[in-house]
């Protein structure tokens, strides 16, 4: 044995900061890549394994949203009217107390028709159903609906060209929307 390059064995080799042990000879530069990859694929493994979580949790999130919100749309559909159906309801009460009145003379049910047509004006303005009574406004074909014309000397008292005459029948609005036009006549140039 010559002492004068000592024999170093695998136990005296300093290791690196992986804790691998390089080997003797020119294997040290295969090992340490191959472990510093294998450390590398192991933190990417669980970091995707996180991700497919999260992705997972998102998933069935986004799914649980969807589900409660086709609820509440089937919801509003089934039960959009409860509000005004309720504002109708002592209308009803008040038409049927009518009819069951014995003796009713023609003050009585006077009475209880205004009674009654008080309460449904009150239903409307309640749930936002509002009148167009366009009494000689300007036509307007958005709310309004022509049904005929009449020449400016016909009319008493006398109405502005292209301006509403007559309204044979009251239209309503639902907020901004038409729900019906108003049924008109208009005076002629």
């Amino acid at each position: 044995m010559n002492r004068e390059a000592p024999d170093r064995s695998e136990e005296e080799l300093p290791a690196n900061d992986a804790g691998v042990v390089p080997a003797p000879d020119g294997a040290a530069g295969q090992a340490a890549p191959q472990a510093d990859a294998a450390g590398r694929a192991a933190g990417a493994e669980a970091q995707v394994a996180e991700m497919r979580d999260q992705y997972l949790r998102a998933v069935a999130e986004l799914e649980n949203v969807r589900r409660r919100a086709q609820e509440e749309v089937a919801r509003a559909h089934k039960y959009g009217i409860e509000g005004f159906a309720e504002s109708l309801l002592p209308v009803r009460d008040s038409l049927e107390m009518a009819l069951k009145a014995d003796t009713p003379t023609v003050e009585n049910l006077k009475e209880g028709v205004e009674a009654t047509l008080r309460l449904l004006t009150s239903a409307f303005e309640k749930n936002r159903l509002l009148e167009i009574d366009p009494q000689g406004q300007k036509f307007d074909p958005n709310h309004h609906q022509a049904i005929s014309t009449v020449p400016a000397a016909a009319t008493q008292p006398p109405v502005a060209e292209n301006h509403v005459a007559h309204v044979l029948q009251k239209g309503y609005l639902i907020g901004d929307r038409v729900l019906r036009p108003a049924l008109v006549t208009v005076v002629q140039g």
